[in-house]
C-alpha cells in the first residue's frame, strides 16, 4: 500500500457541486484526506485501521474492489467502485461464522474520511450529507443485486446483473451496443448472482446464442436493451435456440 493526500472535491466533482464558487473553494481546501493506493490482489483493509477509528469511513475514488463474504463454504460478492463508502473495520456480531475479504480487481484509490476530515468539513453539512448518500446508494445497489439473485433462472440473473453493472460502468459504443469493461469471470458472475460457475457458463452461452451478449477478451458487449434481455431470458430455452438459428 502506498499513500498520498487529495482534495476530495477534486476527486469526486459531484460532491458539494451546489456550493457557490467562493464557498466551494474554501471547502475544497478543508476537505482533504489521506489516500491509500491499492494494487490488485487481496488487501486486508479491515486490518489497516483501528476499530476505534471515527469518521465516515473509506471512500473509493477509483478502481474496482470485490467485497467477498465467505460463509459455510459459499461466497457472495459485491463490486465496489468510485463513490462507494465502506467501513471494513466494522463487523456484525453473528452466530453464524463468516469472513470478509477485499479483493482489488483493478488498481484502486480509497480516501480515509476520518474524524479529522469530518471536523474540517463541519461548516458545510452538504459535504457530509453527500458522503452519507454514498452509503445509501451502495445499500440500494446491493438490495437490487439481491433481488436479481433471487430470480429462479440463472440466465435471467446474469442478464439483469450485466445491465445493472452497465448502468454504472458501461459505455455506449458506435454500433449501439454497451461496452462493459470489468474483469468478470464466470466464477465471479456466479458469486454475484448466487450460482455455480457451470450454470453461469451455460447461461452466458444461451444469451450469446440469442445475440444479447458478446465477450471479446476481458470486455463484455450488451446489445439491445435491458427490456430485450428480460424478454428473451424469460422465454423457454427452445424458443431462444430457434430464434438464434434464424
Amino acid at each position: 500500500m502506498r499513500a498520498r493526500r487529495c482534495h476530495v472535491l477534486d476527486e469526486l466533482p459531484g460532491v458539494a457541486a451546489d456550493l457557490a464558487p467562493a464557498t466551494r473553494a474554501l471547502a475544497r481546501r478543508s476537505a482533504t484526506a489521506a489516500v491509500a493506493l491499492l494494487s490488485p490482489g487481496v488487501q486486508p483493509l479491515q486490518d489497516w485501521w483501528p476499530t476505534t477509528l471515527h469518521g465516515p469511513g473509506l471512500l473509493v475514488l477509483h478502481g474496482v474492489i470485490a467485497r467477498e463474504t465467505h460463509v459455510a463454504g459459499r461466497t457472495a460478492t459485491e463490486l465496489l467502485g468510485s463513490g462507494d463508502l465502506l467501513r471494513p473495520w466494522d463487523h456484525e456480531v453473528e452466530p453464524m461464522p463468516y469472513a470478509v475479504a477485499y479483493r482489488v480487481l483493478e488498481a484502486a484509490d480509497v480516501a480515509l474520511l476520518d474524524a479529522f476530515f469530518a471536523d474540517r468539513v463541519r461548516p458545510w453539512p452538504a459535504i457530509l450529507g453527500e458522503v452519507t448518500a454514498c452509503a445509501v446508494q451502495r445499500a440500494e445497489s446491493l438490495a437490487l443485486q439481491r433481488a436479481i439473485a433471487s430470480h429462479p433462472r440463472v440466465d435471467m440473473r446474469v442478464s439483469m446483473l450485466l445491465w445493472h453493472l452497465a448502468t454504472r460502468w458501461g459505455k455506449v459504443v458506435p454500433d449501439g451496443s454497451v461496452r462493459l469493461e470489468l474483469p468478470l469471470t464466470h466464477r465471479l458472475l456466479g458469486e454475484l448472482v448466487g450460482a455455480e460457475r457451470p450454470s453461469v457458463s451455460h447461461a452466458v452461452g444461451r444469451l450469446t446464442k440469442a445475440g444479447l451478449v458478446r465477450r471479446d477478451g476481458g470486455t463484455w458487449y450488451l446489445t439491445g436493451t435491458a427490456a430485450d434481455h428480460a424478454a428473451v431470458a424469460q422465454r423457454p430455452l427452445s424458443e431462444q435456440l430457434a430464434a438464434a438459428a434464424r
